[in-house]
């Protein structure tokens, strides 16, 4: 997922395209997503980031850019997509293949969340948009989902790797600190 505008960073260019390490953050998740068991990789994009459409080296799934709700549900309407999917912000420039596999590792049927807990993500210092309760704990959605249909279930995993969304000036640099 791909299509934010990135106007919380206050940069002059497109979220997925900001560089963490010399490298745009989109480059890294996509990097990620080739070295583990993914198949398919495609790029959701929105008229928010036309420069981020041209510049993935993945298939490009055009979105209206309403929002990550609805354009993930654009996306998995594409007629090249079949379920379960894989899907990940390209806001996670820290992901890993090892991050990645070990998430698939524990799927095997339905959706799932992952998760992050809000405590050990104001310990690193990353910023936390939205939080829900998950056994007790207070947990933030990470940016890395299976969408798989029924029942969904919560894994929740202490990962800085899944920790640092880059949503604000802060979080890139903790974002860079950590690459």
């Amino acid at each position: 997922m791909c299509g934010g505008l990135g106007s919380r960073l206050d940069g002059d260019v497109e979220k997925p395209l900001v560089e963490v390490d010399s490298v745009p953050m989109v480059d890294r998740v996509v990097a990620a997503l080739a070295g583990s068991p993914v198949d398919d990789v495609y790029a959701v994009t929105s008229p928010n980031a036309p420069a981020t459409a041209a510049h993935v080296d993945v298939p490009v799934i055009e979105t209206a850019g309403e929002g990550y709700v609805a354009d993930l549900q654009a996306a998995l309407a594409d007629s090249r997509i079949e379920g379960p999917v894989l899907t990940v912000a390209a806001d996670l420039p820290l992901l890993t293949p090892e991050s990645v596999t070990a998430v698939l590792d524990r799927w095997d049927a339905g959706s799932l969340t992952v998760a992050v807990p809000v405590a050990f993500k104001r310990d690193l210092g990353a910023s936390v948009d939205s939080s829900f309760t998950h056994e007790g704990r207070e947990v933030a959605p990470s940016g890395l989902n299976v969408v798989g249909g029924e029942p969904g279930r919560v894994l929740v995993r202490e990962d800085d790797r899944l920790a640092v969304n880059v949503n604000r000036p802060a979080d890139l640099t903790l974002a860079r600190r950590l690459a």
